[in-house]
């Protein structure tokens, strides 16, 4: 089943805070993006479309077209919600169950809550668009 998702971003105007919404069926998700050189590269491709597909039982992943470039790279625990980015795979994700594992990545920003909704969905259209 193929579903639209809309990640609408805007970027705040105190301290350069970016905020973003996630909507997913009708469903809106708050979330704040990170001040790093992969979050800023990622907001300055917007608008894309960009398939993404459920892996590892645990994530919303997709290979991006460009690589972006990083900061300081994790590899401690992380949370359901947040959003990262890959860098040997080029991929970006959306975390939305914790398995434990530990792994090498670009922290991206974090969805406030209902992350889990995209637990168990198939292959979705994702479109980043910057809010008006």
């Amino acid at each position: 089943m193929i579903m639209s998702v809309i990640l609408m971003l805007a970027e705040c105007s105190f301290a350069g805070e970016m905020r973003i919404i996630v909507a997913i069926k009708g469903r809106n998700m708050n979330a704040v993006l990170e001040d790093n050189p992969a979050s800023r590269a990622l907001f300055a491709q917007l608008p894309a479309v960009f398939r993404m597909r459920n892996v590892f039982g645990r994530e919303m992943s997709c290979t991006l077209p460009i690589v972006l470039p990083t900061g300081k790279l994790s590899a401690n625990n992380y949370r359901a919600g947040d959003i990262i980015y890959m860098p040997h795979r080029h991929s970006l994700s959306i975390i939305y169950k914790q398995n434990g594992e530990r792994f090498q990545r670009q922290h991206i920003g974090h969805i406030e809550a209902g992350a889990e909704i995209f637990a168990g969905k198939g292959n979705i259209n994702v479109l980043l668009v910057p809010a008006e």
